[in-house]
Formats: structure tokens, sequence, C-alpha cells
């Protein structure tokens, strides 16, 4: 029997992967629903090639000319709510949440309320609302399933063992393209150089992300959640060559790493397939080619958002909402030519220093922190 899938963000990096994946595996795999923003063409690609029983765009007046580009029989729906519908149709059996922003997480949510499996590709929905969303999880008994490979290794290397034997959980990092740099380098780094990144391929904003190294503070804090551990027990190390995607060190001194080519439709394909491994024609790991494999401390003096998110975690309440919600709002800007690539740090300390955090939040009081957030980033410019 197909496992029927429904995509929010197809049109994006993880999301078309997603769809590469299911291409190659027919017999398996169903796309049953479809969601994305602004990329009309080529979402209308796709829902001409799936026939999903229904898809979502961003804005509603946007319908009209939309539901002129797909075939008949093709339903279509827009903005948050239909975003929504798409994630919690009946026929669905997973989700998966390709969406980048806290856009995503009422839809998974209410996916998760619904029954439905989740592939979880959007961080931000564990890094804002953590304990609420795992808690529905535990409640309704629904698979919760990573697919960002850091956290896809780690559930890999957790596979069989018992979590009190856990010691701590090291995340690997890349470095992003500024490893080597100098504060004064970096204060001159421009968005064309903060888009290359040296090994993943991925959306413009978490591309901006890596190399802030916010991108793995907020792994640090999906990571919490997803594994249930302590802050004192998440580590990361930068890793340049992305080949070891994450490890596991148990109490013993043993450390389980699980290893690959930086390749994301790889931990796509195990969150669809899972408890099952299927074959694939992928390329495959040649470690002799590869050489060498290096490891260092992050440098959180030239990198201050990784340490940001463990304060913002460890803080908890709205306070990981916040930090994130101005990360968003900060880069949106940085991509704009609005401010400097050094100031995004500088900018999300700030609102985290001036937020009042509310002790477990209710999903309205996460969401009013998100807009106090962006707000006070533009109170903040003055512009």
């Amino acid at each position: 029997m197909k496992k029927r899938v429904a995509v929010l963000g197809s049109t994006g990096s993880i999301g078309c992967q997603t769809l590469e994946v299911v291409d190659k595996f027919p017999d398996k795999f169903e796309i049953v629903g479809l969601a994305a923003g602004f990329n009309l063409d080529r979402l209308a690609e796709q829902a001409a090639k799936y026939r999903p029983r229904l898809v979502s765009i961003g804005n509603k007046q946007d319908v009209p000319r939309f539901r002129s580009l797909l075939p008949t029989g093709v339903r279509v729906t827009a903005g948050i709510e239909g975003m929504t519908e798409v994630a919690v149709l009946d026929e669905v059996d997973i989700v998966v949440t390709s969406i980048t922003g806290t856009l995503g997480l009422i839809p998974t949510v209410e996916a998760v309320k619904a029954g439905k499996d989740i592939a979880l590709a959007n961080k931000e929905t564990l890094v804002a609302a953590g304990e609420l969303v795992m808690s529905l999880v535990r409640q309704k008994g629904v698979s919760f399933l990573p697919v960002d490979s850091e956290h896809s290794a780690i559930f890999q290397c957790l596979n069989g063992e018992a979590r009190a034997e856990v010691s701590k959980l090291i995340l690997t990092a890349s470095g992003g393209p500024f490893l080597n740099k100098t504060k004064e380098e970096l204060s001159q780094v421009s968005v064309e150089d903060a888009l290359k990144h040296p090994n993943w391929s991925m959306g413009r904003k978490i591309t901006v992300d890596s190399a802030t190294m916010m991108n793995k503070g907020l792994e640090v804090i999906e990571a919490k959640w997803l594994f249930d551990i302590g802050f004192d027990n998440i580590e990361v190390i930068i890793h340049p060559q992305s080949i070891i995607h994450s490890m596991v060190e148990f109490v013993d001194g043993s450390v389980i790493a699980q290893m690959g080519l930086p390749d994301m439709r790889i931990p796509i394909q195990y969150a669809l397939s899972y408890p099952k491994r299927l074959g694939s024609s992928f390329a495959r790991l040649d470690l002799a080619a590869v050489g060498r494999l290096g490891f260092e401390k992050p440098r959180t003096d030239l990198f201050p958002s990784l340490e940001l998110a463990f304060e913002a975690g460890r803080r908890g309440g709205t306070a990981p909402a916040v930090m994130n919600a101005a990360n968003e709002q900060a880069v949106a800007m940085f991509l704009e030519g609005r401010l400097g690539f050094t100031d995004i740090p500088a900018l999300v300390a700030k609102v985290l220093a001036n937020h009042e955090c509310r002790r477990q939040p209710a999903l309205e009081d996460i969401l009013d922190s998100d807009n106090w957030a962006r707000e006070e980033i533009i109170r903040l410019k003055g512009h």
C-alpha cells in the first residue's frame, strides 16, 4: 500500500528534493497534497505532474489565475488556512513540513492534532513551540521524524539504544563560507558572499543562517525537544567536510556517528520510508576520496548566534520564539540590503534582552511574541 504524502513548501529546496525521492519510488509513495507560497509556475508544474487532491498557494487573490494553470480535478485553496487544509486532508498519511520560518507552526500543530505523521524539515516549529508540539505528539501517538541531516543522524544513532545511557549529542556544523574570516572581514560580507555555501544547496534564509551559525543554534533547540535532553548535554563541533552529520556519545565513552555525502535526499527518504530503509541510486560515500575528516571548536566570539540560541533555549518560555522571529526579520532585512551581516546577531541579542519572557506559553502567546519580536527589530532599526 502506498504511503500518501502532503508536502508543505513543495517549491523550495527540501520540497523539490522530497518530490525527487517520491519519483524514485512510485510504488511506495503518492503525492496527495501540495502547498507553496509564490512560485506559482513551479507549483503548477508539480500539480500537473502529481495530480494531488488539493493545492494551496500563498495569496487568495492569485487563486483564479492559478486555477487556470491546473488540470481539471485539482482543488485550490490559499493562505495559512489553505496550507493547514492540505496538512489535515483525510487522505494524508505523512506531512513533510519544509516551509521556512514560523509559518509552518500552525499547519504542523493541526496536522498532529489530526493524527498525521510528520517528517519535520521546519526547525522553527520546535524552536518556537517545542514543549507544546511534543506534548501533542505524545498525546496523539504520531511519528515525528526529523528530516534535517543532523537530527536524522542522531535519530539513526539512537536506534535501539537506551536513552538513559546517552551522555551527550554532538551536532556537527560545516562552519559555512566564513569559517576562517576575521571580525573585520565579516563586517564586509555581502549578500552574494553569504549565499555561497561550500557544501549544501539550501534556500536563501537557511543559507544565511548557516553563515551566521544561527542555523546550528536553532538545531540545538530542536534537538533538545526531539530527543528530550538538556542543553548541557548538547555540543556543537565544526566539521568542514559535512561527512559526519552528527554523533551520540554514550555513558561508557563510546561515540556512534552517522556518515554520508551532504545530500538531503538521503534523510528525506529515511523519514518517508521509516522504519524501513529503501535502496537508492544516490551517490555513495567514498572515504578514501574524502581523505581526511577535520574537527574544531566553534568560534562564538565571531559567530555569537550560536550562544544566543543556547541562552534563549535555557531561558525557555517565549524566549526561543522571540529569538527565532527576530532572526527571521533581521535575515530578511540583510537579504534586502538594509542590514549588515554582523548586525544580524547584534540586533537579535538586543531584541532578546528587551523581551519579557512568558513561561509555559500557549500557542497564542507564542504567536504574539513572534509578532512583537518582528516589530521590535523594525523599531530598533528606526524604519
